[in-house]
């Protein structure tokens, strides 16, 4: 290059070049090794890694949304629903508060005032008819509630009509809707109401109550808050032609009998409301107690009064002490009467008949792997043909097909008497028990034993066993010292499907297992259709996970769940 030129050479550049950033890197005092962009080589690096995360996880991001809506969702919905309790303290809010002071381990009942919420509870909720849901509930807990609720709920309006008959016997006034939403509303709403028309397809505007009547009357405001916002919101009715519930007369008679200053409102309705204050004194009053017993006995019951505190809180553990046979009660979790007591029995005989139907698929299906792994390969794909057949077929065919052969009656035990096994009149037991459930359990994972089993033994290579046999081994001995440790895997393999696939079967043990061979599953599908009992069903099936994960982990522990194999 001429000394001339105008062209820079590499050593005059200035900015950011490889060359550059070697001799940088070069320099004791030169920091932290920078890229060609002029930053920093580490920060560069954690960059493009941090992209390549993304775009990975942008790909597996389909899949993760799928197994997060249809998997962990479900399951975290099961493990809410075996612990929440809502309802109760949803439905009855002044009850409920009303019993945290009330000692359930003594002898006595409730204080009246504690009827009277339960009173404005259950007025509210049958409006909302939910008090047959709580009932429901709560008699799963104490046999003869959800009665209670139902007839309650029908009867409770006859409380607050004593007092709404003797405000409209006293004045004409109190019988009209439109009377109460003078009264108790703001004049820019009340004309907003009167002006809002049905067909115009808004909204009814929302009640405003009047400040000046609510400091007089808050009991009476806040009740018909709620009717209002119930004959707005949920009956969709128009509120200025709805005359307001007997519950509302309840309320307005506790706040004049509480000493309310009506002579210090002046608004509409003043008149009115100053000589219903001067007249309640010598109202016939209701005595909530004796009201609720005269609904039914069963109000005063401990029993009842006690489930309910029980069960007041949120969230509970109600549904898994039922699903261990045993109850929550006030002094804590107890044992459930001996009749009663079931849940376990049907634990325990889940898992041990799982066992036994791997058990069982295990003798039967390794020797039909071992069979078609040795096989030429054109006669082993003809068997496997076979062995696949089933999957083709309603597995409701084939639990249905097994019922007609099982039963005394049926191919099976005719059969037997037919070659002289067995006496005419001493059939085989073969169905509606364990029995034909282990028979036809078994019939139908046998697959899933025989093609793990198939695919492992198909990679041991013969070689092994000829060598054995070579060396002076017997046959048996070059089996089992060579060959079947080999097999091991596939062992475990279909052992683990076959295991978490009966243990949460109820359609066969349903159709043949009868009384004695039904699973836990059958329970829990029991209680999800038929009961409707979600938190018990949660429950037994949080239990179920809980024990199939524990299974899971000792069986890593002591065989290695790195020594599963499907073949290869």
């Amino acid at each position: 290059m001429s000394n001339g030129s105008a062209t820079t050479g590499p050593d005059q550049i200035t900015g950011a070049t490889p060359d550059n950033a070697m001799r940088n890197a070069d320099r004791a005092d030169s920091g932290p090794m920078l890229a060609a962009d002029g930053t920093t080589l580490k920060s560069s690096l954690n960059r493009a890694l941090r992209r390549q995360k993304l775009r990975a996880l942008m790909l597996i991001a389909p899949l993760l949304i799928f197994v997060l809506l249809t998997f962990i969702a479900p399951i975290a919905d099961m493990l809410f629903r075996s612990v929440e309790n809502q309802i109760v303290s949803d439905t009855l809010p002044r009850t409920v508060a009303a019993l945290k002071d009330w000692d359930a381990d003594g002898e006595t009942l409730p204080e009246p005032a504690t009827f009277k919420a339960l009173y404005t509870d259950i007025f509210i909720a049958q409006e909302r008819k939910l008090h047959t849901r709580l009932g429901s509930r709560l008699n799963y807990e104490l046999t003869g509630v959800s009665s209670l609720f139902r007839k309650s709920g029908r009867k409770v309006e006859d409380m607050g009509e004593v007092y709404q008959d003797q405000f409209e016997d006293l004045n004409g006034y109190w019988k009209k809707g439109e009377n109460w939403n003078a009264l108790l509303g703001t004049p820019a709403w009340l004309e907003a109401q009167n002006a809002w028309e049905e067909d115009s397809g808004a909204a009814q505007p929302a009640f405003e109550p009047r400040p000046e009547i609510a400091a007089v009357l808050p009991q009476t405001t806040a009740t018909f808050e709620i009717f209002a916002d119930f004959v707005q919101n949920e009956d969709k009715d128009n509120l200025a032609k709805k005359d307001p519930w007997a519950l509302v007369y309840s309320a307005l008679y506790d706040d004049l009998t509480a000493g309310a200053d009506v002579a210090a409102y002046a608004g509409p309705g003043a008149t009115e409301l100053q000589e219903a204050a001067a007249a309640v004194s010598g109202f016939e009053t209701v005595d909530f107690p004796t009201a609720f017993e005269d609904i039914d006995e069963d109000w005063q019951s401990l029993d009842v009064w006690q489930t309910l505190k029980v069960y007041s809180p949120n969230f509970t553990s109600g549904y898994f002490l039922n699903s261990i046979d045993m109850q929550k009660t006030v002094d804590g979790p107890a044992l459930r009467p001996e009749n009663q007591r079931f849940y376990v029995m049907l634990f325990m005989r889940t898992l041990f008949m799982s066992l036994v139907i791997t058990g069982s698929c295990i003798l039967l299906g390794y020797p039909v792997g071992y069979i078609l792994a040795n096989l030429p390969a054109k006669t082993a794909n003809l068997l496997m043909i076979l062995v696949l057949l089933p999957f083709w077929t309603s597995l409701l065919v084939r639990t249905s097909a097994w019922k007609v052969m099982l039963q005394q009656q049926g191919v099976i035990n005719d059969t037997l008497v037919w070659l002289g096994i067995v006496a005419d009149d001493s059939r085989l037991a073969l169905i509606n028990n364990q029995t034909g459930t282990i028979i036809a359990m078994t019939h139908i994972l046998l697959p899933f034993m025989i093609l793990p089993l198939y695919s492992v033994m198909k990679t041991i290579p013969p070689s092994y066993v000829r060598a054995a046999k070579s060396l002076g081994a017997t046959n048996w001995t070059a089996f089992w010292r060579v060959y079947f440790p080999q097999s091991v895997p596939g062992i475990g393999a279909g052992s683990i499907l076959v295991f978490i696939l009966s243990i949460g079967y109820y359609i066969t043990p349903e159709i043949v297992g009868g009384r004695t061979g039904v699973f836990i599953s059958n329970q829990i599908a029991y209680h999800i259709s038929s009961s409707l009992n979600w938190g018990l069903a949660a429950a037994l099936g949080a239990i179920l996970l809980a024990v199939v994960l524990g299974l899971y982990w000792t069986y890593d522990k002591i065989v290695g769940i790195d020594n599963v194999k499907l073949g290869g």
